[in-house]
């Protein structure tokens, strides 16, 4: 009997992948991934149509809003779209760059490999050259304050260039950096939740405005409350206008005709109570998050009160820094002095629906942006431009730092690398270079998404750049090499350096992974799409 006993450590159903297939699988995954989002970068880039399993259609060139609703499997592909989704939460925009990058990293990564470099040698350089990459970038940023609305409006014009909301971006971009404005803080941050963005179909994009107040998607809860009220003081009200059940079972035993009708009358007075409370503290509009209750309704109506229920959380406290009123749990605590001011309080009908107006607020602390269009598909695409948007300008302020756009701060990185490679000693040299090279995958997609010859246009850039011209890029509209900062190409330095951070730390981890371990099979019934080759 032979002593070689095979030896199992992993159950029966586990695939296992080792070394260069690892490796070359995940790298795959990556420029798939890449290659799927590379068609929308830039002012001439693409859109996708995405149809889900019960025929929902997104319509979205929104790097981040395409991998999501595509419904990765592939375990490598989805730390890609992790990355996308980091840079969607902190800045809201450059998802399609970081995507791209990491595309091109792991590419240049794979010649390496070919010539025998060591993965941490590839990765030792990647990340020397992502920390002098974020040096380049400090240095050729230019600073932006509060007062340079000229630059504001082109940062928010370029972050919507190329998608839906391309032409009324002039209007929009106005409204977003008015929006901003009215949110930021002392210290120049902006929380963007401040900003309500309310879509409603119908009219066009022009017709889209910014409210100095909240617009709320409801309508008052009687038809004989007054439809406008101004200079109305405003209680925000916490809990339901109406009888509260018993926490504990209870069981009430009548009798009598006569203590039924008490006892409905005394529903009637604690109703009234509540009412009156309202009314003696001088409240003209309350808005309650929960219900009101229909004899409360009439009661409120009577006393010429302006009444909206089932007010969302986030929208009552939107309220809350719109009017300046505190939110009331308890109607025994209601004040005066807990009342905010709205200089005009309105139901108007917008589209086919009924909407109120809380608005000429004093000072308001958040505002909404009543964002109009065609269709549906039509306003989402908008709200995704004007969230980039917001969250570009919010950035840059909050840095108080901008760069030019157009391709140009990504050559700039790639010819100063080049140098920095040349500092290095050793194969880090190597992966420094590959580095360098990956950064003009930016401004040669920028070249072929709008139909221009790549080659001719990086030739031309690189040569102005070498006389230099920092701040050349490619005006994709003309098809020549131009000033973009002063074509109005801006971009927030925080954009280039997170995606440049992340770009180099996603495919630093996926470099490293040599062995792919799947502990289980699809379950039964399931599909075995989406696994990676050699997995199954």
């Amino acid at each position: 009997m032979s002593d070689k006993q095979p030896v199992y450590i992993l159950a029966d159903d586990s695939q296992r992948t080792i070394g260069k297939d690892a490796q070359r699988n995940n790298i795959l995954a990556g420029k798939l991934i890449a290659e799927t989002v590379r068609t929308t970068l830039g002012p001439k880039g693409m859109d996708k149509m995405l149809v889900d399993g019960m025929n929902d259609v997104v319509i979205t060139n929104d790097g981040v809003t395409i991998l999501e609703e595509m419904k990765i499997e592939h375990p490598a592909a989805k730390m890609i779209v992790e990355v996308a989704k980091t840079q969607e939460e902190e800045i809201g925009d450059g998802t399609t760059t970081v995507v791209v990058l990491v595309g091109e990293l792991l590419k240049n990564a794979e010649k390496l490999l070919d010539n025998n470099i060591h993965p941490t040698v590839i990765s030792k350089g990647y990340r020397l050259a992502a920390e002098k990459s974020q040096e380049i970038l400090n240095d050729i940023a230019k600073d932006v304050k509060l007062e340079d609305e000229k630059i504001l409006r082109n940062i928010a014009e370029t972050a919507m260039t190329g998608k839906g909301a391309e032409a009324s971006k002039e209007k929009l971009s106005e409204l977003c950096v008015k929006a901003i404005k009215y949110v930021i803080e002392e210290n120049l941050e902006s929380d963007l939740d401040n900003i309500k963005l309310e879509k409603k179909v119908g009219g066009g994009v022009q017709d889209s405005e910014l409210i100095m107040g909240i617009l709320l998607d409801k309508e008052k809860v009687h038809p004989g409350m007054p439809k406008k009220i101004e200079n109305a003081n405003v209680a925000l009200i916490n809990l339901p206008l109406e009888i509260k059940n018993t926490e504990i079972e209870a069981k009430i035993q009548i009798t009598d005709p006569s203590q039924l009708q008490a006892f409905i009358d005394q529903e009637e007075k604690m109703l009234r109570d509540m009412v009156r409370r309202i009314v003696e503290s001088g409240a003209q509009a309350v808005f309650c998050q929960k219900g009101i209750d229909d004899l409360a309704q009439h009661f409120l109506a009577k006393a010429g009160i302006y009444a909206v229920r089932r007010v969302k959380q986030s929208d009552l406290e939107k309220l809350q820094r719109a009017t300046g009123a505190k939110i009331i749990n308890n109607l025994k605590e209601l004040r005066q002095e807990d009342l905010g001011r709205a200089g005009l309080i309105q139901e108007e009908k917008v589209g086919n629906e009924y909407m109120t107006y809380v608005t000429k607020c004093e000072n308001p602390k958040a505002v909404t942006l009543l964002i109009r269009g065609g269709t549906d598909h039509v306003i989402d695409e908008i709200e995704r431009a004007v969230k980039d948007s917001l969250g570009d300008i919010s950035a840059a302020l909050k840095d108080g730092k901008v760069v030019a756009g157009a391709g140009s701060p990504e050559i700039e990185i790639s010819k100063r690398l080049k140098e920095f490679a040349n500092s290095l000693s050793g194969r880090e040299q190597l992966a420094a270079l590959a580095f360098a090279e990956s950064m003009e995958i930016i401004p040669k997609t920028l070249a072929e998404n709008a139909g221009l010859d790549p080659i001719d246009m990086l030739t031309e850039l690189k040569a102005r750049h070498d006389n230099n011209e920092v701040t050349a890029g490619i005006d994709v509209f003309v098809g020549k090499i131009t000033d973009s900062w002063e074509q109005g190409v801006i971009e927030p330095l925080k954009v280039k350096t997170q995606a440049i951070k992340s770009a180099s730390e996603v495919t630093e981890l996926i470099l490293r992974i040599d062995d792919i371990i799947a502990s289980k099979g699809p379950e039964p019934g399931m599909s075995s799409q989406g696994m990676p080759p050699g997995m199954m």
